[in-house]
C-alpha cells in the first residue's frame, strides 16, 4: 500500500507532494509560478472561511500565470488536488492510489474528483503553449487545496489577488456545462426533552419523539424550497436543492427517557441565494414548530451552523463564454452540449461571490463514482474536455498569428 506521503495520495494535509509536481510542470512550460502555504490568520478574516484547520502545513496552493500580450479577456482554470480519504481498503479492487489503467479508464481515489479534470485543463494549456499560440488575454491555472473541506485554497487565491474575467472549473459534470452550481452548508438542530426512568417514561418527555416532529418539519421545508424552483436547468432533477438529514441521535442510557437529541444535516443553497438568506429561512421555519406541538413554545430548538459552508456559483446564461464553450463543444463533438445546473457545491461559489468572477463547471467524469470505492475516470473524456477547453480559451482570450 502507498503511504500518505506518496505524491499521489493527496488527502487533506498531504497535498505538498502532488503540488510540487504541478509547480514543476508549470515552470517547465514557462509560466510564472507561485507556490505558498495558506495563512490561517488572513483566511479567518473572511466570513466565507469555514475550515476546521488552523494550520495548513503540507497544504500549499500552486498558481501559474500565462501572461497574454494584452487586449484580450482573461480566464481562470481552477481545480482542487485534495481528495477525500480512501475509505475501507477492502472495498477496492486495487490500491486506492495505484492509478491503475484498465479498459480505457484510470482507477484511484481522486481520479474523477477531480484530478482527471485538472489534467484536462493542464493538457489544454500545454497544447496551446507548445503549439506556439500567442494569447492576448491571461490564463491563470489554479491548483488549489482544501476544496473538500470548505474551499480555503480558492479563497486564499482570491485573497492573493488572482482575478479574471471568467473561470472554468473542470469538476466531473459528465461533459455537461453547468453555469449554475448549488451551494451547501451543514447544520445541527438540538432538541430538548425531560429525562425519566424508563419504567415510568410517561413522567418524562422524549427528545427523540420530539425530534421526529422536527425531522418531519424540516422535510416539509425541503419540499417548500424545491417547489418554488422553476429554473429549466433543474427541470430534470427531482430535488434540486436537497436538505439531507444525515445524522439523528439522542439519549444516554437504554432505561432512561432521552432528554436531548440532535439532528445534523446538509442544506442545499439555491443559485442566486446567499448563505445568510438560506440560514434565515431555515431558522424562521423552525420557529414555527410551536404550531405543530405546544412543547416547542417553551422549549424551542437550538440551531447551530458548523463545518462545510459553500456559497452557490453562477454565470449568466447569456455570458459570452457560455456561447464560446457551447460552440467549441459542438465543433469537437458534432452535437449540442447539455446545459444544466449542478446539485453539488464547488469552489465556483467562492469565485462568484467573493471574487466576483462568473464561474462555469465543465469537466470529465461523473459524480456517480466520486467518493466511491474503485473511483475511475474515462481517459477519452479527459482529452475531449481538454480539446474543447483549448478551443474555448483561444476564442475567449484572443490570439495573434502563430
Amino acid at each position: 500500500m502507498f503511504q500518505k506521503n506518496d505524491k499521489r495520495a493527496s488527502v487533506a494535509g498531504a497535498e505538498e507532494g502532488v503540488q510540487s509536481l504541478v509547480a514543476e510542470r508549470l515552470k517547465e512550460s514557462g509560466l510564472e509560478v507561485e507556490m505558498w502555504e495558506l495563512d490561517y490568520k488572513e483566511l479567518s478574516q473572511s466570513p466565507f472561511f469555514n475550515s476546521e484547520r488552523t494550520d495548513f502545513n503540507g497544504s500549499p496552493n500552486v498558481v501559474g500565470v500565462w501572461k497574454g500580450s494584452g487586449g484580450g479577456r482573461s480566464v481562470i482554470l481552477n481545480g482542487h488536488v485534495d481528495v477525500v480519504p480512501e475509505g475501507e481498503i477492502a472495498q477496492w479492487n486495487d490500491d486506492p492510489f495505484s492509478a491503475k489503467e484498465e479498459n480505457g479508464r484510470i482507477y484511484g481515489r481522486g481520479t474523477t474528483d477531480m484530478k482527471g479534470g485538472n489534467l484536462s485543463a493542464l493538457i489544454a494549456l500545454e497544447s496551446l503553449l507548445h503549439n506556439g499560440y500567442k494569447l492576448k488575454g491571461d490564463v491563470i491555472f489554479e491548483s488549489v487545496v482544501e476544496e473538500e473541506s470548505g474551499g480555503s485554497g480558492t479563497l486564499a487565491a482570491i485573497q492573493k489577488g488572482y482575478k479574471a474575467d471568467v473561470a472554468l472549473i473542470p469538476e466531473p459534470s459528465e461533459l455537461r456545462i453547468f453555469p449554475k452550481q448549488q451551494g451547501s452548508m451543514w447544520f445541527e438542530v438540538s432538541i430538548k426533552g425531560i429525562s425519566a426512568h424508563g419504567g415510568t417514561r410517561y413522567e418524562g418527555v422524549s427528545a427523540v419523539e420530539k425530534g421526529i416532529i422536527v425531522y418531519q418539519h424540516i422535510a416539509e421545508l425541503e419540499k417548500k424550497r424545491n417547489d418554488r424552483i422553476t429554473d429549466p436547468l433543474y427541470e430534470d432533477n427531482p430535488i434540486p436543492i436537497p436538505i439531507n438529514m444525515g445524522k439523528f441521535q439522542g439519549g444516554y442510557f437504554p432505561s432512561s427517557v432521552p432528554d436531548r437529541a440532535t439532528i445534523e444535516g446538509r442544506m442545499g443553497i439555491e443559485p442566486g441565494e446567499t448563505i445568510e438568506e438560506a440560514k434565515k429561512e431555515f431558522e424562521e421555519w423552525l420557529d414555527g414548530l410551536s404550531s405543530k406541538d405546544d412543547w416547542f413554545k417553551d422549549n424551542p430548538v437550538d440551531v447551530k451552523w458548523f463545518g462545510l459552508r459553500l456559497p452557490p456559483g453562477n454565470c449568466d446564461l447569456d455570458h459570452p463564454m457560455m456561447d464560446i464553450l457551447q460552440k467549441s463543444y459542438k465543433e469537437t463533438k458534432g452535437k449540442e452540449a447539455v446545459v444544466a445546473g449542478s446539485t453539488w457545491g464547488t469552489d465556483g461559489g467562492l469565485l462568484t461571490q467573493v471574487g466576483n468572477i462568473p464561474s462555469i463547471i465543465f469537466g470529465p467524469g461523473t459524480t456517480k463514482v466520486c467518493h466511491y470505492p474503485n473511483e475511475y475516470i474515462e481517459i477519452e473524456h479527459i482529452f475531449e474536455v481538454a480539446e474543447i477547453m483549448a478551443l474555448a480559451i483561444l476564442q475567449w482570450c484572443g490570439h495573434t498569428e502563430q
